[in-house]
């Protein structure tokens, strides 16, 4: 078994902007998993820059709401809701609110630098 606590993950700026906690990654962790999880956070009024990854990915929100963005597709999401973006589809996420947007993300194959592509 192998527990990671979130208050133990590092806080940093991912690629696209948003405050990022890798809790689990192949590469950096005693386990074999086919994805990599994270937690990611947008503060009210900001947003993710517009990216796209190589492989697919989940979002998973946790608390709050904010508009996510896919190829020419957008739409609201909140808490509880699970949005799946295609690999190499166009994305970004907003935060209209007035609370912070917190949510986890999956990507499978595990995220890797090189895969992370900024449009802007």
């Amino acid at each position: 078994m192998h527990i990671r606590r979130t208050v133990d993950c590092e806080a940093y700026t991912a690629n696209d902007g948003c405050a990022i906690r890798e809790l689990l990654h192949p590469e950096n962790e005693p386990v074999a998993l086919p994805y990599s999880l994270a937690e990611a956070r947008v503060e009210p009024g900001a947003r993710s820059c517009r990216h796209k990854l190589a492989g697919a990915e989940v979002y998973y929100i946790l608390e709050g709401c904010g508009v996510m963005h896919v190829d020419a597709e957008a739409g609201p999401c909140m808490q509880g809701d699970v949005v799946h973006v295609p690999a190499e589809a166009v994305q970004w996420i907003e935060n209209p609110g007035v609370n912070l947007l917190r949510f986890l993300c999956i990507v499978s194959p595990p995220w890797r630098v090189e895969d992370d592509t900024r449009l802007e």
